[in-house]
C-alpha cells in the first residue's frame, strides 16, 4: 500500500521536484502540500506550489499557506539562490490550482485526524509549521509515523560555515521537532549533496519530450547556474527529493541512528545540527541520520515520476 504522505516546502526548485516526485511515483499517497516561508516570502512559495501543481496536473491535492515567519527570528529568504520568485528560470503559466483558504498547520491536524492510519511528514523547509503543530496539536504527536526532513548536515552548512539553511532559518522550530519523541529521519547536506544534478540527468529529462520534462530541466538549469556562482558546484545537488525517496524506498537512502541537537545560542553556530555519530556523549539516539544515496536509482525513479505526471497532464510524448 503506498506510504500516506504530506509535502511542508517553500518552492524552491529543489522543492518543486519533490513534489513531482511524490505526486508521481506509485509508493506513496500525496495527502497535501503546504507552505511555509522560507526559500522566498510565504505568498511566493505558495504561488510556487501552485505553479508546479498547474504544470504536473496535480489538481486533486490541496495546497495551504502555513507561517509566514519563524517563530523567534526575522525571515531570511534565499533569492541568492532561488531567484527574485523563488523559482526563476522557466516560464509558468498563470496557475490552475488554488490554496485552500484553511492555515497549513489546521490542514495537517484535519488530515491526521481523518486518516485511517498514521501519516510521514516530509517537510523540506523550515520546520516552522511542524513545530507549530506540534505545540498546537501535542495530541497529533501519535498520528505521525515519522517526520522524514531536509535540513541539516553531519559536516559543514550551506548558509554559514556551521549552518544548513532550512535549520538556520528557524533554529527553534527545530529543536522542537528534534526533541518531540516523534520518530525523525534527517536527510542533510551530506547526503544531498550525493544527488548532483548533471549534465546527462539534466538530458534525461529533456529526452522525456514533454513540456513537463522541459520545465524540470530549466529549473535544474538556473539552480546550476546559482550554485555554480555561489558554492563552485560544476553540478547542482538537488536536496528535497531526496527526504522523498527515503519514503518511497528506504535503500535508496541509508541511515544511521544518531542523536541529533540544534544548536540555538552559538555565536557562530547558530542552527547548526550537532550530529553524535559516534556516540561521543552516550545520550541515546533521537534520529535516523541519513548517510549515503543510491544516486543512480534515485534519478532512475525522479525521472520516472516526472514522465508520468508529464503524459497525465499533456498525453503520451510525441515520438
Amino acid at each position: 500500500m503506498p506510504v500516506p504522505i504530506i509535502i511542508d516546502c517553500d518552492p524552491g526548485h529543489d522543492d518543486a521536484l519533490a513534489i513531482m516526485l511524490a505526486a508521481g511515483d506509485p509508493a506513496v499517497d500525496l495527502l497535501a502540500v503546504t507552505t511555509v516561508a522560507g526559500n522566498q516570502t510565504l505568498d511566493k512559495t505558495t504561488l510556487n506550489a501552485r505553479r508546479v501543481c498547474t504544470v504536473a496536473g496535480i489538481t486533486d491535492v490541496p495546497v495551504a499557506a502555513g507561517c509566514d515567519r519563524p517563530l523567534v527570528q526575522p525571515l531570511g529568504v534565499a533569492a541568492d539562490v532561488h531567484g527574485a520568485t523563488g523559482l526563476d528560470g522557466p516560464m509558468f503559466p498563470a496557475p490552475t490550482v488554488d490554496a485552500v483558504p484553511e492555515h497549513a498547520v489546521d490542514l495537517i491536524h484535519r488530515l491526521l485526524a481523518e486518516h485511517p492510519e498514521p501519516v510521514t511528514l516530509v517537510p523540506t523547509a523550515p520546520l516552522t509549521n511542524i513545530a507549530l503543530l506540534l505545540r498546537r496539536y501535542p495530541e497529533d504527536a501519535s498520528r505521525i509515523r515519522e517526520i522524514v526532513l531536509m535540513g541539516g548536515s553531519t559536516e559543514r552548512g550551506n548558509r554559514t560555515p556551521a549552518a544548513e539553511f532550512n535549520i538556520l532559518t528557524d533554529p527553534e522550530a527545530a529543536d522542537i521537532v528534534f526533541r518531540s519523541g516523534v520518530p525523525v529521519t534527517m536527510c542533510g547536506l551530506n547526503v544531498t549533496h550525493q544527488a548532483l544534478a548533471t549534465p546527462e540527468v539534466v538530458a534525461r529529462f529533456v529526452a522525456l519530450g514533454t513540456p513537463l520534462g522541459r520545465i524540470c530541466a530549466d529549473l535544474l538549469t538556473f539552480f546550476g547556474s546559482t550554485y555554480r556562482e555561489l558554492y563552485g558546484f560544476s553540478s547542482p545537488p538537488l536536496h528535497d527529493p531526496v527526504a522523498v525517496a527515503r519514503v518511497i524506498d528506504p535503500g535508496l537512502v541509508h541511515c544511521v541512528d544518531a542523536h541529533v541537537d540544534v544548536e540555538l545560542h552559538g555565536r557562530y553556530t547558530r542552527g547548526a545540527t550537532v550530529v553524535d555519530l559516534h556516540r561521543s556523549t552516550g545520550r541515546p539516539a533521537n534520529a535516523r541520520v541519513a548517510v549515503t544515496l543510491e544516486t543512480s536509482l534515485f534519478w532512475d525513479r525522479l525521472v520516472a515520476a516526472v514522465a508520468v505526471l508529464g503524459e497525465r497532464a499533456h498525453g503520451p510524448a510525441s515520438s
